[in-house]
């Protein structure tokens, strides 16, 4: 037994020299909430400069301003965000059929007065709303009373879903992750189920750059599709999938926290922001010459090669399975 002061020492000492798990605690407190809150204020200051004047040119910054904000949360497709479609309606992308401008037209030409108050927005269908309704409104600057008073009600629109998605999150489900199986907390049961969750947003963010951003103007060599790219009117294609990408790597760093080091994904991530950073193509009009196409290519294939890298780093460092689909969100 004179043993025993000494053998709980050593213990106490390995323990201590153990690696905290730092990883669902570090994404939700460091990264998705305040990130969070600076979409939202982003979208107060959108708000604001719509309420303050009719001139259309003096809203693209803040407009910009709160997409920039956006790209940072928009992989956290779980909870709040998919609440009565709240995420959609932000940014409802694609829209293979131009569904949101074919409404905003008919908008603009009916001027119903029901739909340029905040309470109005909220009931208009979720393509002609947030980020992409208030695009049509901005860069095709229609004139007149209705259509100043309409942008104001989508970006006062705007500004609700954000708050709400914020405080959705603020208000219990973050506390889900954070102590999943307790009292009430029901959605993840498990300390696993979590860490799961969230790195099925990383791989599901990935894939949507992939896929979407890259996969949708590249189309196919014998038939491009340039004019299928993201927010081309606004000249940001190409700064969707950096902007993306960046807060991808910021979720990586935040989910490996404590667990170890992620050689491979930070590198995947490394060359694929480089080649991102050399293209010269703000909207991918490249994809219909070959060389410019090639090269928009090998940036789809360094997206994906951070998805396979992180799968196979953080993956094992969360002790999650790789058997699941990422596009089933949690």
């Amino acid at each position: 037994m004179r043993f025993l002061p000494f053998f709980l020492s050593l213990t106490l000492a390995g323990l201590a020299a153990l690696p905290l798990r730092a990883d669902v605690p570090e994404a939700v407190n460091k990264v998705i909430l305040p990130d969070l809150a600076a979409f939202t204020q982003a979208t107060e200051g959108l708000a604001r400069t719509a309420s303050q004047g009719c001139d259309a040119q003096a809203l693209k910054a803040p407009w910009n301003a709160a997409f920039d904000a956006w790209l940072k949360v928009q992989h956290f497709r779980m909870g709040p965000f998919e609440e009565g479609g709240r995420g959609l309606a932000i940014a409802f992308w694609p829209d293979p059929k131009a569904t949101g401008a074919r409404q905003m037209r008919a908008l603009l030409a009916a001027q119903d007065p029901q739909f340029v108050t905040p309470e109005g927005a909220a009931r208009l269908s979720i393509a002609a709303r947030g980020l992409y309704g208030l695009s049509t409104l901005i860069w095709q600057a229609p004139q007149g009373d209705y259509a100043c008073k309409l942008r104001a009600a989508l970006a006062d629109n705007l500004v609700r879903m954000a708050q709400a998605m914020e405080d959705g999150w603020r208000g219990g489900f973050a506390e889900q992750l954070l102590d999943p199986g307790a009292d009430g907390h029901t959605l993840y049961l498990t300390q696993d189920e979590a860490r799961q969750a969230l790195f099925t947003q990383l791989i599901a963010g990935l894939e949507f750059n992939a896929d979407q951003r890259l996969g949708r103007p590249l189309g196919s060599f014998d038939h491009p599709r340039p004019n299928r790219a993201e927010a081309i009117a606004e000249g940001r294609s190409l700064r969707n999938v950096t902007l993306s990408l960046r807060a991808l790597k910021t979720l990586s760093d935040a989910l490996a926290q404590g667990l170890g080091a992620t050689p491979q994904t930070d590198a995947a991530f490394a060359h694929a922001l480089q080649l991102a950073g050399d293209l010269d193509d703000p909207v991918f009009a490249g994809v219909e010459t070959p060389a410019s196409r090639l090269r928009i290519e090998i940036l789809q294939q360094a997206v994906r090669d951070i998805r396979a890298k992180a799968t196979g780093e953080i993956g094992a460092l969360l002790g999650v399975s790789t058997g699941f689909n990422s596009a089933d969100g949690d």
